[in-house]
C-alpha cells in the first residue's frame, strides 16, 4: 500500500483519524439505491471506478449492494490502535466490509472479525458493549471537521492535505511539504570520524 511505502521511506508517524461517513445510516444498513436516491449517481460506474483504484493499490474490492453504519467498527479500530498487535484489525475490517460485504454495525460480526485478526474477541465485545472508545471517535469526528475533511480517504500532514485516492507521488509530496525526512538507507550511514 502507498502508506506502507511512505512509512518505509520517510520517518513519519501515521495515525488513523475516524470520519463520520454517512453516520445516519441505520444499524441494519441501507441499500446503495436508497443512499444515493435522487443524486444522479451511477452505482455501477462508481463501482467500476473504485474497483480500478483498488486494483492499482493491490486491494481486493467487491461490488456491494448495501452500506452499513461504521461507528462501532471505528470504535473497535480505536481500541486496536492502543494495542501493539492491533494493526491487522484495520485490514480485517476493510476486508469484512469491502470484500465480504459484512455488516460492521453488528457486534457479533465485529467480534468474529476481531478473532479472525488474532485479537481477543471477549475484550472486543466488552469494548463495543461499554462504548469505551466512543469519546475517542467523537473527538476524531470533531478533528475531521476542523481539518475540513469532506470525504475519504483524506491525508493530512503538517497543516496540508490531499483528498481522495491519490497517486503515491502526491502523498510523497505532501509529507515532504510537511517536513518529513527520508529514512537512512541501510548501508548508507554517514561515516563518523
Amino acid at each position: 500500500m502507498r502508506i506502507d511505502k511512505l512509512r518505509a521511506k520517510y520517518d513519519i508517524d501515521f495515525r488513523w483519524v475516524h470520519f463520520p461517513l454517512h453516520p445516519d445510516t441505520p444499524m441494519e444498513g441501507k441499500s446503495l439505491e436508497e443512499l444515493f436516491a435522487g443524486r444522479g449517481i451511477d452505482i455501477d460506474a462508481m463501482y467500476t471506478r473504485m474497483k480500478g483504484l483498488m486494483d492499482e493499490e493491490g486491494l481486493p474490492y467487491a461490488q456491494r449492494t448495501h452500506t452499513y453504519n461504521s461507528r462501532l467498527a471505528q470504535e473497535l479500530g480505536a481500541w486496536a490502535d492502543t494495542r501493539d498487535d492491533g494493526e491487522p484489525l484495520h485490514d480485517a475490517l476493510y476486508r469484512a466490509y469491502f470484500v465480504n460485504r459484512r455488516n460492521l454495525a453488528d457486534i457479533d460480526v465485529l467480534v468474529e472479525v476481531t478473532e479472525a485478526a488474532g485479537l481477543p474477541g471477549d475484550e472486543a465485545r466488552e469494548v463495543l458493549e461499554s462504548r469505551r472508545f466512543a469519546k475517542h471517535v467523537n473527538d476524531d469526528w470533531m478533528r475531521s471537521r476542523q481539518y475540513g475533511v469532506t470525504g475519504v480517504p483524506t491525508f493530512v500532514a503538517g497543516g496540508y492535505g490531499v483528498v481522495g485516492a491519490q497517486p503515491y507521488e502526491a502523498l510523497e509530496q505532501l509529507v515532504e511539504q510537511a517536513g518529513a525526512k527520508q529514512r537512512q538507507a541501510p548501508g548508507n550511514k554517514p561515516l563518523l570520524g
